[in-house]
């Protein structure tokens, strides 16, 4: 467990991992492994029930996490190397031919933390409703995460999933959206408007909340008050409120680098702003 400013010091140095794998392949996703950075230092450092050493696919008496929105790799395999899943090291393999970090997750060569492979949008919470009724099943009390894309919200599987999940009282599942409005050809309203989000999903039978995904004490306070609707009857969703890119200026708000690369200049502007806490791989 780990306090405010702790958590501050894990988040800056995964935000360094970031620009630094990316640019060095010069191929990757930055713009929103960048805005989910807050939200997954303080899930896998503070709110998940996890033992990294002992990891198994089972998963059992655990705390499960899935990502559906798999094209922000970097930041997932930074905070589990950072939480002790992997060598930190393996970070710089990140892309290369047999490489077990590829651009989207995969798990054929037994990366630790990784059971799904992902990245083809709105498939993440149809697996993590399958996970979360089996540890129902079993009397397993662990809690199953999901993280999602905004933009994949225009998938269909989505909403299909939003119904079983109601309808079968999956009531032991957090769903979190990353709501930073971008995607990868421009805005959510240019490409295809949300409408209400948080009301669309009630009305689909889900419990929701909202946070400020680069505030830990809102994301604290918030995931501690999804945990406590959990157990009656409802899933829950939290519409994260994030900016893409944050951290590094001239990255944040902007579509614009949701799968570009920097070069050695703008890597060097980047790394100006995020100060090493934990030492580079």
């Amino acid at each position: 467990m780990k306090n405010t400013q702790e958590l501050q010091e894990v988040a800056s140095q995964v935000r360094r991992d970031i620009v630094r794998m990316v640019h060095k392949v010069q191929s990757g996703h930055p713009g929103g492994s960048l805005g989910c950075t807050d939200f997954l230092v303080s899930l896998y450092f503070e709110h998940m029930n996890l033992d990294p050493k002992n990891w198994n696919m089972d998963g059992k008496n655990e705390d499960l996490f899935f990502l559906s929105n798999g094209h922000i790799s970097p930041v997932w395999y930074s905070v589990l190397s950072r939480r002790g899943y992997f060598p930190v090291s393996e970070l710089g393999t990140f892309r290369h031919i047999d490489s077990r970090l590829q651009g989207h997750p995969a798990t054929e060569e037994g990366l630790e933390g990784i059971r799904v492979a992902s990245g083809s949008l709105g498939q993440g919470l149809s697996v993590a409703l399958g996970a979360a009724q089996t540890k129902k099943l079993n009397k397993d009390e662990g809690i199953v995460y999901t993280l999602h894309g905004d933009g994949e919200m225009q998938e269909g599987q989505i909403w299909e999933a939003a119904m079983y999940a109601a309808h079968h009282k999956v009531d032991n599942l957090i769903a979190t959206i990353d709501y930073n409005g971008q995607q990868i050809d421009g805005s959510l309203e240019d490409v295809m408007s949300l409408g209400n989000l948080g009301d669309k999903w009630r009305a689909f039978g889900w419990e929701v909340m909202e946070m400020k995904g680069h505030d830990f004490d809102s994301i604290r306070e918030t995931v501690n008050a999804a945990k406590a609707k959990l157990g009656h009857g409802k899933p829950v969703l939290i519409l994260m409120h994030t900016d893409m890119g944050h951290g590094v200026d001239f990255m944040a708000g902007t579509h614009k680098w949701h799968g570009i690369a920097p070069n050695d200049e703008q890597l060097d502007l980047a790394l100006a702003q995020l100060p090493e806490t934990l030492g580079d791989y």
